[in-house]
Formats: structure tokens, sequence, C-alpha cells
């Protein structure tokens, strides 16, 4: 079995935090946050994650949200998709990202280091801007399937 089909099904998150060069660590989603990873034989991923708790529109209406709730919605929430690739040699899974709630993303490769173990699977990002700081990103996932 290659390391692409130990990939394949869908992972629950477990947790996700940045860390700065200078130490500090930021959690995006929060210290219990919820989220999905999926990958499919033929090459196909798609990720969601969500921080627990966002405030609900007052409105009820999806496309109603105050400038607040929808700024509360947009930085809890990320979610791409697309097609992946995994080189063994380097430790490393290639999310060819299609569609992307950041748009900055779109058309882009986004590669990850990975370490697989069991049903644990840890991915970490190369430096990712934000708020003015490069991160270096660390999610957990655990096998959902």
């Amino acid at each position: 079995m290659t390391h692409a089909d130990r990939l394949v099904g869908s992972w629950k998150l477990v947790s996700i935090y940045g860390e700065s060069t200078g130490g500090e660590v930021f959690y995006p989603y929060g210290e219990d946050p919820v989220g999905l990873l999926m990958y499919d034989p033929p090459g196909n991923m798609s990720a969601v994650l969500m921080r627990r708790g966002r405030p609900r529109f007052a409105s009820g209406d999806m496309a109603n949200g105050t400038p607040r709730e929808l700024k509360e919605a947009f930085e809890g929430f990320d979610a791409y998709c697309g097609t992946f690739t995994v080189d063994v040699a380097k430790g490393t899974v290639t999310h060819h990202v299609a569609a992307s709630r950041f748009p900055n993303w779109e058309g882009t490769d986004q590669v990850r280091h990975f370490e697989l173990a069991g049903d644990v699977l840890r991915i970490y990002s190369a430096p990712i801007l934000a708020r003015g700081t490069e991160w270096t990103v660390h999610v957990v996932w655990e096998r959902g399937d």
C-alpha cells in the first residue's frame, strides 16, 4: 500500500494551531475545532475547518449578516478542495487547490509535510502569512472512516 493509498478516506480534525518563529501560538479555530479532510482514490481532496460556537446571524438570513457577523463567520471557517499528490521521498502531500474560501489559494499548490502513524495524520505547513505574521500550522487529524 502506498502513502497516497494510506491517506485515502476521511479524517476528523483533532487540533490545529499556528506557531510563529518567535514561539507565539495561535489557535485559528479555537482549542476545540471541528473539521473534516477527505482524500479519494482518484486523487480528489477537500478540507473543511471551523471554530465551534460562531455567532449566528441575528436576521436568520444567510445573505444578510451584519459586517461583524460576516467577519466572525469568515474568520472562523475555512474550506478548500481540489486534487492531491504525494511525494514519498520528500514526505509531502500537495493540495492542488481548485476552490477556496481564501481567494489567493485558488489555482495554487499548497505543499504540506505529513507524518502518518496508524490512524493519526499530522500535517505541517510551510510558513503561512496570517494576522501580519508568518505561522507554521500544525494540524492533527484522526481517521474517521
